[in-house]
């Protein structure tokens, strides 16, 4: 599975470089405009084959990146597909309990996340310890709330609610719950 860091990465540059050519054509129709005073001085074939090639490319982008997004393939074939560990979380009354103290994953694990509130609407967030987010879900009292990942790099990972929950929503936080370890 892809890194959801090098999957940001790489979309943030493409959509950057997107975004700079539609500013330059939108730049230059203007100054144009600007110098001659009246709309005749771009030269329509131009302005629209500049226009048909930034459609071209936004929807080329959307077509490329659709299958960049690490946890599609898993999700579309999530019925096959049978988890490696699977992880009972509840939350209630502002915490998380886990299943045991630290819930430990070999490399290349296919885990799912089952987690359940009994009161409010909380999330469930994994995340590095650079702070950068892993993956998080939304956790909704009455409904199923699950998530499947694939753990390709050892690590060790923080839980964090997600989702504002209250003014004790910000201290859900369970620091070095998930330890990934390498594969021998």
């Amino acid at each position: 599975m892809v890194d959801s860091q090098v999957v940001l990465n790489g979309q943030t540059f493409a959509y950057t470089f997107y975004a700079i050519a539609i500013m330059l054509l939108m730049g230059w129709f203007g100054l144009s405009l600007k110098r001659a005073g009246k709309s005749s001085a771009v030269k329509s074939g131009l302005f629209y084959s500049f226009t048909g090639m930034l459609v071209v490319l936004g929807v080329s982008l959307h077509i490329i990146t659709y299958n960049t997004i690490p946890w599609a393939p898993m999700d579309l074939n999530r019925a096959e597909i049978k988890p490696d560990k699977t992880f009972r979380i509840s939350v209630e009354n502002h915490k998380f309990v886990l299943p045991s103290e630290k819930l430990i994953i070999n490399q290349n694990d296919k885990v799912l996340f089952d987690v359940d509130s009994k009161d409010l609407t909380y999330g469930f967030g994994l995340f590095r310890s650079d702070n950068s987010m892993v993956f998080q879900m939304q956790v909704v009292p009455g409904h199923r709330n699950d998530i499947l990942w694939k753990f390709d790099k050892p690590g060790v990972y923080t839980i964090r609610s997600t989702e504002y929950s209250g003014p004790k929503g910000a201290y859900m936080i369970v620091k070095d719950a998930v330890e990934v370890i390498a594969q021998k």
